[in-house]
């Protein structure tokens, strides 16, 4: 008589469990992302560095031209700032005739940061909120400060670095 060996228990193969834990993290990740609409939001999008006008410094990246213009001075109410939803920028007047440029991209979870009211710069996903000034954190949960963006400003037009 001859002994059967013992079959191993049906499960699922260790590449399905990689791929499912994969796609998971996938969807996990996208939750937390932007999306592009009127309102003035910006897609994530890590960038460079912050400066001001004439100031030279990192390009924001993704599909925005370095050089090309984003916008009049007049689009920029003094004290506040406008949200490039398509250049993943965010452009500030801290005060009059002084303009700066950050990352839209929050540096909690990478959303998009989508306003800017009382001086800050509004995520709405995790209510972070920087400073219009140099991008500081004036609220949690982020702990970075948004990434400067090299802008130049001639005349009344605002372009990247």
């Amino acid at each position: 008589m001859t002994s059967a060996s013992p079959q191993p228990a049906a499960g699922p193969a260790r590449r399905t469990v990689v791929a499912a834990g994969a796609a998971g993290l996938a969807v996990a990740l996208t939750a937390c992302g932007g999306s592009d609409d009127s309102s003035g939001a910006a897609s994530p999008n890590p960038s460079g560095a912050a400066q001001d006008s004439g100031g030279t410094g990192g390009s924001p990246g993704g599909d925005a031209a370095a050089g090309a213009a984003l916008a009049s001075t007049s689009e920029i109410p003094e004290g506040g700032g406008k949200v490039f939803a398509d250049r993943k920028v965010v452009v500030t007047q801290p005060s009059a005739g002084e303009f700066k440029a950050f990352s839209a991209t929050c540096t909690h979870r990478g959303c998009a940061v989508r306003s800017v009211a009382d001086g800050v710069i509004n995520c709405p996903c995790h209510n972070s909120n920087f400073s219009i000034t140099d991008g500081s954190v004036r609220s949690g949960p982020a702990t970075a400060p948004l990434p400067a963006v090299g802008i130049t400003v001639s005349g009344d037009s605002i372009r990247l670095a």
